[in-house]
């Protein structure tokens, strides 16, 4: 009889890991930065990143990413009034793909919650105060000054395979943003504004707004900017077998 997986196990931050080399050094540098830097990063460096990350792995090649790139004037306006819909309430429909189930449960509730009060307990924002959350709903959606803007797309006839490719190219991104000195936000609260954004950015109903990312240089003096967070170390989610 094969012993069950543990459910708990003692957290694991990306401190403990000595990376043995530049691309474990990549993965655990890398973290969702929540202020940027005004500092430009050029298209050309944008465009290779993408090149980049578009050796992803994915299913029989069909490479389902698309992306919309911001930067400049562009983003300014785009920034500027998604927050402005948001703040004002005037967004009607609903996000076009479900995240997380409903109801969530253990362990993920409290990974979720833990993740979220310490986010806000640096920010100083306490249970209750409903503005100051608004306030960082909105600089999410400002992509947090980063100086480069994604939206991310997929033609919404795709199933569940070019979904876990999308994942793997969004990571890849990140990781290749890291080899070059660069950090990222990949953010899920884009796809909740889908009627603001398809009129902003004239995008047609053919396609699901999967998410944003920011890329940019972290800005060490945002108070977020200090949350480290856990991981479940190996042992905690895998059974071995035949070591």
């Amino acid at each position: 009889m094969t012993e069950p997986l543990p459910l708990l196990a003692a957290p694991l931050l990306a401190a403990d890991l000595a990376a043995a080399n530049d691309t474990e050094a990549a993965i655990l540098s890398r973290r969702s930065i929540r202020g940027f830097l005004p500092t430009p990063v050029p298209r050309a460096d944008v465009e290779h990143l993408l090149d980049v990350a578009a050796r992803a792995p994915s299913g029989t090649n069909m490479q389902p990413w698309r992306l919309i790139a911001l930067a400049g004037a562009p983003l300014d306006r785009f920034r500027d009034a998604l927050a402005g819909t948001y703040l004002a309430g005037e967004e009607t429909d609903k996000i076009e793909h479900i995240y997380y189930p409903s109801p969530l449960f253990e362990p993920y509730i409290s990974r979720r919650r833990k993740v979220g009060w310490d986010l806000y307990g640096l920010l100083g924002i306490a249970r209750g105060e409903t503005d100051k959350m608004k306030a960082q709903v909105a600089n999410n959606l400002r992509f947090f000054s980063a100086p480069v803007g994604l939206i991310c797309l997929i033609d919404r006839r795709m199933k569940i395979g070019s979904w876990i490719d999308y994942g793997m190219f969004l990571q890849s991104i990140a990781l290749a943003a890291r080899a070059r000195g660069l950090d990222t936000c990949p953010m899920a609260v884009f796809a909740e504004f889908p009627h603001t954004i398809r009129r902003l950015l004239h995008i047609s109903e053919d396609d699901v707004i999967v998410c944003g990312m920011a890329i940019g240089h972290e800005d060490k003096a945002v108070a977020a900017n200090a949350i480290v967070t856990e991981r479940v170390p190996a042992q905690g989610f895998t059974r071995f077998e035949g070591f």
